[in-house]
């Protein structure tokens, strides 16, 4: 099993940033991708940035630049940052992650953003 776990959320201000860790650990060889989705209020989660075991990335349209996922291989962990914070960025975030030739998806607990006008 992979065990994921973000953190870095946090109330911030309109037209601030703000960066996102997502640490995981457990049996993380064979990771193919590390992604961060995100689900606000009343709205399905949804996809924000991917990173593959590659190092390739893609990300969701509405992101248009402001968010960059990366990842540091020697501490497990991946992040997302994001620049010039809407209040429609509030959501609360989760990292998820999947193994090759292995099915089940991974999931952190989510981690608060909340923007305030």
């Amino acid at each position: 099993q992979v065990q994921l776990v973000e953190s870095g959320g946090g109330l911030v201000q309109a037209g601030g940033s703000l960066r996102l860790s997502c640490v995981a650990s457990g049996e993380i060889s064979g990771v193919q991708y590390m992604a961060w989705y995100r689900q606000a209020p009343g709205k399905q989660r949804e996809l924000v940035a991917r990173i593959w075991s590659s190092g390739n990335t893609e990300y969701a349209d509405f992101v248009k630049g402001r968010f960059t996922i990366s990842r540091d291989k020697s501490k497990n962990t991946a992040y997302v940052q994001i620049h010039i914070l809407k209040f429609e960025d509030t959501a609360v975030y989760y990292c998820k992650s999947q193994r090759i030739n292995d099915p089940t998806q991974y999931w952190g607990q989510g981690t608060q953003v909340t923007v305030s006008s």
